[in-house]
């Protein structure tokens, strides 16, 4: 059998992180464990060589860095993200009909809304409030099953199985209760009140999202494969935050003249233009205030970047085993193949000869597989975050992942034996000097 003890930890990590602010409070829980620093943004930063630190913002996003004891000549970085397509609840959350009070919602992200149908759902985000301390931030998960996005019966749409289009005001309100007086206590908002332990006029801001109740299983025979909600991209920031973290634990990881740096970034899904997504200052201002909390100057920070390697992971298409003709014959990855390197002649991925050297050289170190991705060169492919963080802060970098199937879906499958290929390859890119 598949060794399976990474993918029940990943399967444990992604059940716990049912929104983005879940995901990067439970990296930051993890980094502190293994004896990180938290850094505010709107504070002087003391950063000393041999020093372990984190920073995040917004609650969504989060750079974690590892100073050597000697000085730093490069920037070793993974980038993956936070979020994934879901629904977002609208502030005015109630609608009223046929007997049932659903809630308003909007797309996030482009996922493929058939798979959200008669499946337990609940709501995670966040909510803001204001007390004597000023604005407090609580975290929500109502962790029970608590919605459905309910079907049309096929009596009723006989064009279900041939083409119906969603409309997303229309077919994919979640059902939350019935309607009537003496369940009005019930209405959303105290619901979310409750759960935080206040008043429903306490609460003065809310993002919250639905998520699929459904915890992630392993399957197959052999358990070659994982089935999980979220796969991408918490699988490829569980990956790069655990080979980032074992490979500071080795005595030698401090005596490297390369920072390591994992940062994991929100709001991908929706482009990256946000303060908080890659798009945005804080990379390059995080990766600049190192320097200078170093002692270094400008000079020395330009040069640093020059000299510095980015990976960028976010997951990749299989070859679909229903309909292969969706690949490129010669650059359609499988499942449990190895790790991806991902091409685009268009730029919507960063890998260049270089980066790709750099990159098979690094997996033939670790002993991993790798594979390669490109879109079939008459169709259209998405894009990820390396090429929008390098619009900030340029510097030689590779985008990779794991191939899965049903990205984008409510739940997509993945290989278990990849995930394992994915934490080596990324705790012997951190090893590197």
């Amino acid at each position: 059998m598949i060794t399976n003890v990474n993918a029940e930890r990943l399967l444990d990590f992604i059940y716990e992180s049912p929104s983005p602010f879940h995901t990067i409070d439970n990296v930051e829980k993890n980094l502190i464990i293994n004896g990180y620093r938290k850094l505010e943004e709107r504070d002087a930063w003391e950063i000393e060589k041999g020093g372990k630190y984190f920073v995040n913002r917004n609650g969504s996003s989060i750079i974690a860095f590892r100073i050597p004891k000697s000085t730093p000549k490069a920037f070793h970085l993974v980038a993956s993200h936070s979020d994934s397509p879901t629904f977002k609840i609208k502030e005015n959350s109630e609608k009223k009909s046929a007997g049932v009070v659903q809630l308003s919602t909007e797309k996030y992200g482009g996922m493929l809304i058939a798979t959200w149908f008669d499946r337990p759902l609940s709501v995670a985000g966040r909510v803001v409030i204001k007390d004597e301390k000023g604005f407090q931030i609580k975290l929500v998960n109502i962790d029970k099953n608590l919605l459905i996005i309910p079907s049309v019966a096929i009596h009723m749409n006989r064009d279900a199985n041939t083409g119906f289009e969603y409309k997303a005001n229309v077919d994919t309100l979640p059902l939350y209760r019935m309607d009537g007086e003496e369940v009005g206590s019930l209405d959303f908002d105290t619901l979310i009140a409750k759960s935080v332990g206040h008043k429903p006029e306490e609460i003065l801001g809310k993002d919250l999202f639905l998520y699929l109740r459904e915890r992630g299983s392993l399957l197959g025979p052999e358990e070659e494969f994982i089935g999980s909600p979220r796969l991408d991209d918490l699988e490829c920031a569980f990956s790069s935050f655990v080979g980032f973290i074992e490979a500071g634990q080795a005595d030698f990881a401090r005596e490297k003249n390369a920072i390591a740096v994992c940062g994991i970034f929100d709001n991908e899904e929706v482009g990256s233009d946000t303060k908080q997504g890659a798009g945005s200052n804080f990379l390059r201002d995080v990766l600049r205030r190192i320097t200078i909390s170093l002692g270094l100057e400008e000079e020395d920070y330009l040069r640093m970047i020059a000299d510095s390697f980015m990976i960028s992971a976010d997951n990749a298409h299989a070859k679909h085993p229903n309909h292969p003709e969706f690949s490129d014959a010669e650059n359609a990855p499988i499942i449990n193949g190895g790790v991806v390197i991902k091409y685009n002649a268009n730029q919507k991925y960063t890998t260049d000869a270089f980066s790709a050297a750099v990159f098979k050289d690094i997996c033939n170190k670790a002993e991993v597989p790798y594979q390669v991705y490109a879109n079939r060169s008459d169709m259209a492919g998405g894009s990820t975050l390396g090429s929008i963080s390098n619009t900030k802060v340029g510097m030689a970098s590779v985008d990779i992942g794991v191939a899965q199937l049903a990205m984008h879906s409510a739940y997509e499958t993945a290989g278990t034996s990849d995930l394992d290929h994915l934490i080596k390859v990324m705790k012997t890119f951190y090893e590197e000097k």
